[in-house]
């Protein structure tokens, strides 16, 4: 049986239990920096986050999967606020919904296997502002792994230097 996961990240304790079976091999794959995700074994549709029937078709069966991870910027959002203590040297921050170059368009045109994670600099740390300034709805972006202990790295996101980057990507207005 696998342990109970228990680590810090910022101030916060993250805690991924024993008997959360999905995420646990998540974590599993994130603390070896691959990004996998479950793939249903009978729609064939790729989910996030995991868990442990299908969105779309209900099927418990489904295959670790790697998934490439490089999107664009779906949308996101502007923390300049920090609840949390630890986060106020970063803010302004950014936690991004990025819409995977991966089974994008389904499972309908309008759809993408979207992924949650924060702004982060090519080493994992909170992004500065200038960098969070920079950053808008279209704009090109490659996963990232922050390790925060044994057995859990977070997939987070920073600017993708490989690929075009849109002239001006779109932001909300300030």
């Amino acid at each position: 049986m696998s342990e109970t996961i228990v680590a810090e990240y910022l101030g916060m304790t993250l805690q991924v239990d024993n008997l959360d079976h999905s995420n646990l091999a998540f974590f599993k794959h994130c603390a070896e920096h691959d990004f996998h995700l479950q793939k249903c074994n009978d729609c064939g549709l790729i989910r996030y986050p995991v868990g442990e029937g299908c969105a779309w078709c209900g099927s418990g069966n489904f295959t670790w999967t790697p998934v490439e991870g490089r999107g664009a910027v779906h949308s996101y959002t502007e923390v300049a606020h920090a609840i949390q203590p630890a986060f106020k040297p970063y803010v302004p921050y950014h936690v991004l919904v990025v819409d995977l170059d991966t089974q994008k368009g389904a499972p309908t045109e309008h759809e993408a296997l979207r992924v949650i994670g924060n702004l982060v600099t090519h080493d994992g740390t909170l992004a500065p502002p200038d960098m969070v300034a920079s950053i808008g709805i279209g704009s090109r972006m490659r996963m990232v792994f922050t390790d925060i202990a044994d057995g859990i790295a977070m997939p987070q996101w920073t600017i993708d230097e490989e690929a075009k980057q849109p002239a001006k990507p779109w932001r909300y207005p300030e």
